[in-house]
């Protein structure tokens, strides 16, 4: 017993030490992201983001990739969860009905789409879900999911294909999207709206809402939960109908990814916030942290992304996330530009 307990503590402290260097690197962006913001009046996070790209080639060094890939992920979900102090139910019900609609009738026409896509295009009609949903709901996540509700040979190819591509593409939204919703006459919520029911990942969600203003960046956030709130009804629908092409085999459903922990956070801190459970102080101390955790996030995922990833997904592959891409941005600004 005594020698079990001894074990942890010397797991942990291996586990950490094989985090540093990744972590040291992407702590030295954040900084180095921070200080131009502070000199020059950009968003830290575009800062962060540019950096990172610059310095892709680390992702290839191993000693690099576990604390990249803890901060790309791991922080980013702990931000996330910790938004949830700056969000109240109150602000949810803001948004109305129209909102939840538009975002359903978005990621049920994008997972379609992208289906009817993948049948014109002559290619197997499963690649247009797994595409359409990781395009439709929140990008990496919901791509390794679906591909365990709906195995098959080259399920693993396809997922880092799709990944690939929605990476590059998201990132590419995260810098386009405000400036064209500027330009198109939205107010602040109604961008928030627009980034949050349009863009992949939810780092770049945040990212592309806060370097607008905090009330984007706080629309945004709830919109796209929104959005990742429809992954476990929607794996577990392919999941069904998976197990009835494949004569009730339920492999596929058993290994179904569960609604992500840090959006249960999420709401419960939303939920401590808005009963004034939470000290004041404390909501800005975390609401800080929050930050900083963030521009960590983008700086790791700009590590990550590299140019020549979409170039070998194949045409095929682009072409297809890419139009899918096109599609639930132009029907979520056509919503909202239609009064919805």
């Amino acid at each position: 017993m005594i020698a079990a307990a001894g074990e942890a503590p010397r797991r942990w402290l291996a586990a950490g030490q094989s985090l540093m260097p990744g972590l040291l690197a992407v702590a030295i962006v954040t900084l180095a992201a921070t200080y131009l913001s502070d000199h020059y009046g950009a968003p830290a996070i575009v800062f962060a983001l540019l950096l990172g790209m610059a310095l892709n080639t680390l992702s290839a060094e191993a000693r690099y990739t576990p604390g990249i890939a803890f901060s790309a992920r791991t922080l980013l979900r702990i931000s996330v969860a910790l938004l949830g102090l700056r969000i109240t139910f109150q602000q949810i019900g803001a948004l109305g009905w129209s909102t939840a609609a538009m975002v359903l009738f978005a990621v049920a026409g994008t997972i379609g789409f992208g289906w009817c896509l993948a049948r014109a295009m002559k290619t197997d009609s499963r690649f247009g879900v797994l595409s359409g949903g990781a395009v439709g709901i929140c990008g990496a996540s919901a791509a390794m999911a679906i591909a365990c509700a709906w195995p098959r040979r080259d399920s693993e190819r396809d997922t880092v294909i799709v990944i690939a591509c929605i990476t590059s593409l998201s990132t590419i939204a995260m810098l386009a999207y405000p400036a064209l919703a500027v330009a198109a006459g939205l107010d602040h919520q109604e961008i928030g709206r627009f980034l949050g029911g349009s863009i992949h990942d939810v780092a770049q969600v945040v990212g592309a809402g806060f370097t607008v203003s905090p009330e984007t960046g706080d629309t945004a956030t709830i919109v796209k939960l929104m959005r990742v709130a429809l992954l476990l009804p929607v794996v577990l629908l392919i999941s069904m109908g998976a197990a009835r092409f494949a004569r009730g085999d339920m492999d596929g459903a058993a290994r179904v990814t569960p609604l992500p922990a840090f959006l249960a956070v999420f709401v419960i801190l939303a939920g401590a916030n808005g009963m004034g459970i939470v000290p004041a102080w404390m909501a800005t101390a975390l609401g800080e942290a929050s930050r900083w955790l963030l521009v960590m996030s983008v700086a790791a995922l700009g590590i990550k992304t590299s140019a020549r990833d979409l170039i070998a997904a194949g045409r095929t592959a682009v072409v297809m996330v890419a139009a899918e891409t096109l599609f639930i941005a132009v029907f979520v600004l056509a919503w909202i530009e239609l009064g919805g």
